[in-house]
This record gives structure tokens, sequence and C-alpha cells, in this order.
């Protein structure tokens, strides 16, 4: 049943600029958020625009790669696995939060498209 797995891909625009992380044990972490959009009519005929926004997580060669090549608002697919997230803030309270983790990406857009907008 190897055909059945955990995988997500996304083509979407990043909404801000990645923040990479080096960690004393060498790993590097990019994290950057992506803005999928979507359009549909309601009812009455009229169109909606529903935009999600996911944290993706990239790390290693990934994130070096994110690192060099990825801007604020450029597009770009992201395929990835869900890493399903349970934490505690600093008051005690239980949060829960869904990323996507990054296993490859390929840019859609040229930098030079976004540099000049």
């Amino acid at each position: 049943m190897n055909t059945l797995r955990n995988k997500v891909s996304l083509i979407g625009r990043l909404g801000a600029q990645p923040e990479v992380t080096t960690f004393e044990s060498g790993s590097t972490l990019a994290r950057f958020t992506l803005a999928t959009n979507e359009s549909y009519k309601d009812k009455n005929g009229q169109w909606h625009e529903n935009t999600q926004w996911h944290t993706i997580n990239a790390w290693g060669r990934i994130a070096e790669r994110v690192k060099k090549a990825l801007n604020k608002g450029q597009e770009v697919i992201v395929e990835g696995k869900l890493v399903h997230q349970t934490y505690e803030t600093k008051t005690g309270e239980k949060r829960y939060g869904t990323i996507i983790e990054a296993t490859e990406f390929l840019l859609l857009q040229p930098k030079s498209e976004t540099t000049q907008k």
C-alpha cells in the first residue's frame, strides 16, 4: 500500500520573504507562508475569491535552495507532506497547527518579474 501516502502539492505566491535559521546542530530551516486562491460563484451568480494561507517549512538542502531562489510575491509550486503539531502556550493552553514540510519546489515566475512590480 505504498501508493497511499501523505503528499500535498500547492501552487501559490509567497506572502513574505522566507525566514532562514541555522541551528547549533548545523541544520537549516527555511520557513515561509504561501497564499493559494480559488474563485467560486455563489447561488446568486456572484464571484468570490477564497485565499488560504499555508505555513511551509523546508529543511536542509531544500532550505538552502529556498534561501537563494525565493522572494516575497513569487509564484511557486510546493510539494511536501502535512505535519500536525501540538504545542503549549506560555499560559499552558494547548494549541494545534498544521504545516507543510516541503520536499521540493519549482519557481513558476522568474525573479526579474517580481522585482519590477
